[in-house]
């Protein structure tokens, strides 16, 4: 690997890590793009290439999984999880959470732990949604 491709790995790396810092917050392309010294429309192009998703779809998937999580810990309603996570619209939620996960948020709570005596870090590899759009067989 080039000096030139590790430089730009570190750089959307950092970027990825700002993005999981502020899951709840807007995505802000241009702060990110101008973090890494980059075009916003570079940005995104090379942040798929690296990670195989946009920087949409990459937030949306870390919110989602943020969600899982509060719906199984915590007795909060669907919609003061939906704000908290980030998303402005409880339908953008539901539709997103189906998506990605293969049910709606309320289904995901009612189908209980079903982790069993795994280890808490088996069981968030195995929950965890692995891409956009997946769940419906195929990328978006």
């Amino acid at each position: 690997m080039s000096r030139a491709v590790e430089e730009s790995n570190r750089r959307m790396l950092r970027a990825r890590d700002a993005m999981d810092r502020a899951y709840a917050q807007p995505l802000d392309v241009a702060a990110l793009a101008r973090m890494v010294h980059v075009s916003e429309a570079h940005f995104i192009r090379t942040f798929r290439a690296t990670f195989g998703e946009t920087p949409h779809r990459y937030l949306q998937r870390r919110r989602v999984e943020r969600s899982m999580f509060m719906l199984r810990e915590s007795a909060r309603s669907v919609t003061e999880i939906c704000f908290a996570v980030g998303f402005t619209s409880l339908g953008t939620f539901s539709r997103t959470f189906r998506e990605i996960v293969g049910q709606s948020p309320s289904e995901y709570r009612a189908s209980g732990p079903g982790a069993g005596p795994a280890p808490t870090c088996f069981a968030m590899a195995w929950t965890r949604p692995s891409s956009f759009g997946e769940a419906r067989g195929g990328a978006r």
